[in-house]
């Protein structure tokens, strides 16, 4: 039996594994580090670099099975496809984590959101201390915080395929 899969499609599988593993991975070493509460921007501007690099090799990958010619339309096909199955592995790794590894995670980043609150505006009174986690508790949930992250994944998947696909564009001359 002939595999008859699109090399777009196996490069697309290929670079969101390694967009999903590696955002995993990253997931993993700031557990170990207990950073994963944090909301750094350090850590956010490398998980971007790490999106970044991986959706325009992706790109550029295509380009080469393409015999170099590349559409805009095809750069952001690709890239899209590379940031929905890194999206969903890094979703699918969340949910495990949030239900077996830490299940008190929701409880545990609601009371550091409270902390940061408290910080920040110290003049909050009772009432509206408790408005502001009931309304992060609500946004909170795992099936939201998946939904958030997948369409997140997608957005900034567009971007960075926009920008590769008007940086790497080449397309065929016509006759």
């Amino acid at each position: 039996m002939e595999n008859t899969q699109k090399p777009g499609s196996k490069i697309m599988l290929h670079y969101g594994i390694i967009l999903g593993v590696a955002s995993i991975l990253m997931s993993v070493v700031l557990f170990a580090l207990g950073m994963h509460y944090d909301q750094d921007w350090k850590q956010g501007t490398f998980g971007i670099i790490i999106t970044i690099a991986v959706i325009f090799l992706g790109i550029k990958k295509y380009k080469e099975f393409n015999e170099g010619y590349l559409t805009l339309g095809e750069a952001i096909k690709t890239g899209l496809g590379i940031a929905l199955i890194g999206g969903i592995i890094s979703v699918i790794y969340t949910l495990i984590f949030m239900n077996f590894i830490e299940p008190d995670f929701i409880d545990n980043l609601m009371t550091k959101a409270e902390e940061t609150l408290l910080e920040q505006f110290p003049d909050f009174s009772d009432e509206q201390l408790e408005q502001a986690i009931a309304m992060q508790r609500k946004m909170a949930s795992p099936l939201i915080l998946s939904a958030f992250s997948l369409i997140g994944s997608l957005f900034f998947g567009l971007i960075i395929s926009l920008v590769s696909g008007l940086i790497l564009k080449k397309n065929k001359e016509q006759y």
